[in-house]
């Protein structure tokens, strides 16, 4: 499947990933509010077996096909851990 990519230029390491190229149309409109400006990055043909720096492929294909869009949040920075 061949997607588009775009960063937020808002938020850090968010990016939204359409299945049609510039097609904002497939977003909530509250989604779209908060993403604010986007940039196009690069397009993408994703399949099952690629692999995706921050994201699960079959999520992002699943995503396209229902929606139109993947959203990709930056990553959870994980909790310190405590030494007892």
């Amino acid at each position: 499947m061949h997607c588009f990519i775009y960063k937020s230029l808002q938020k850090q390491d968010l990016y939204l990933f359409l299945r049609n190229q510039d097609d904002f149309s497939c977003l909530p409109e509250a989604l779209k509010a908060s993403l604010g400006r986007m940039e196009f990055v690069f397009s993408l043909e994703i399949t099952s077996e690629r692999k995706l720096a921050n994201a699960d492929p079959v999520s992002v294909i699943n995503n396209l096909n229902e929606r139109g869009y993947f959203l990709q949040l930056p990553p959870v920075l994980a909790a310190p851990t405590t030494l007892q």
